[in-house]
């Protein structure tokens, strides 16, 4: 549970609910007794869930997709550490645009912006910070760069009817994530996850029903918080090299056994993006800036007003996480 429910029974739209986290916060919501419906480019694979396929760029079928909802979850969004920085724009800030102009010329009066922590983070350790405010010009990397942007203009709509929150989940993980969770395992397996630095960097996360469960909560007190920002965490900082270890673990495979200084993962990072520019690789870079920066600084955040404002509680513990990450990979 999240600690109360949205509203009386209503319905929902969930954009980009085909990805990880967007699935989980479509059952949370349809296990609260919500009608959901989804938008996303390929089907959501939720029973229960109506999906209209189609981009959240796309004016036509986005106006569709609002047409009699109450409430707007936006999760749609280009998640990548490289490509076409005008990918990034389009998707990330014209598509929030796009939405928002819709679910307000449809009479949507509530909307949960997901966001992201990377819109406040320099570089620098976040030793307990609240949310910072979203900056452009200092987010690292153009993924950062837009959703910040995007979440100015989602809180921004001055003279808007629209009631926005934005929640930015942290690190979010669990059974099933082919993000954070499946790199991390396919790069230990081949031997290529070092630790950067001491491995001591405290750092937060986030298990993907709690992260589903804060969100579903903002919806509820969204007309409370209007124009708020709240990052949503575990609340259980541990240290890089002990989180990375235990889902290694989880996984079957074993934990990084070698490290590297963070200085030269980060000037390593930068040479890597700048050649990923000139000649793209298939998948991801195998290093960033930004990731060396995530991986040897401290980032964990004073969850006291997100609990408050939002009248909710993680239920999962990490080590609860792992212990089901460790029974999907069984």
């Amino acid at each position: 549970m999240t600690g109360h429910d949205v509203q009386p029974p209503s319905t929902v739209l969930v954009t980009g609910a085909s990805g990880f986290l967007g699935r989980a916060v479509v059952r949370e919501l349809l296990d609260q007794g919500h009608e959901v419906r989804t938008l996303q480019r390929t089907p959501s694979r939720t029973a229960g869930a109506t999906d209209v396929l189609g981009s959240v760029t796309d004016p036509d079928v986005v106006a569709r997709a609002v047409d009699g909802v109450d409430a707007v979850v936006h999760l749609a969004a280009k998640v990548s550490l490289a490509g076409d920085p005008a990918d990034f724009e389009r998707v990330n800030v014209g598509g929030t645009r796009t939405l928002l102009d819709a679910a307000e010329a449809a009479g949507v009066r509530r909307v949960v912006h997901v966001s992201s922590p990377s819109v406040a983070h320099h570089g620098d350790s976040i030793v307990g910070d609240d949310a910072g405010p979203a900056d452009p010009a200092l987010a690292r990397g153009d993924y950062a760069r837009t959703k910040a942007s995007a979440e100015l203009l989602a809180l921004g709509r001055d003279g808007s009817a629209l009631h926005v929150v934005a929640v930015r989940p942290h690190l979010v993980w669990g059974p099933g994530d082919t993000q954070l969770v499946a790199r991390v395992v396919e790069r230990a397996r081949a031997g290529r996850l070092p630790v950067l630095g001491h491995g001591a960097a405290l750092i937060d996360s986030t298990y993907v029903d709690n992260a589903a469960g804060a969100i579903v909560a903002a919806l509820a007190v969204v007309d409370e918080v209007h124009g708020q920002a709240y990052v949503v965490t575990n609340g259980e900082p541990r240290p890089v090299a002990e989180l990375l270890a235990g889902i290694c673990r989880a996984a079957g495979v074993e934990p990084p056994r070698w490290s590297v200084p963070a200085g030269v993962a980060r000037a390593a990072g930068s040479a890597v993006e700048a050649g990923w520019k000139v000649r793209p690789g298939a998948d991801e870079p195998p290093m960033t800036r930004f990731l060396a920066e995530q991986l040897s600084t401290a980032h964990w955040f004073d969850q006291r007003r997100t609990r408050r404002d939002l009248r909710w509680q993680p239920t999962v513990t990490v080590d609860e996480g792992l212990r089901r990450l460790a029974e999907s990979y069984r």
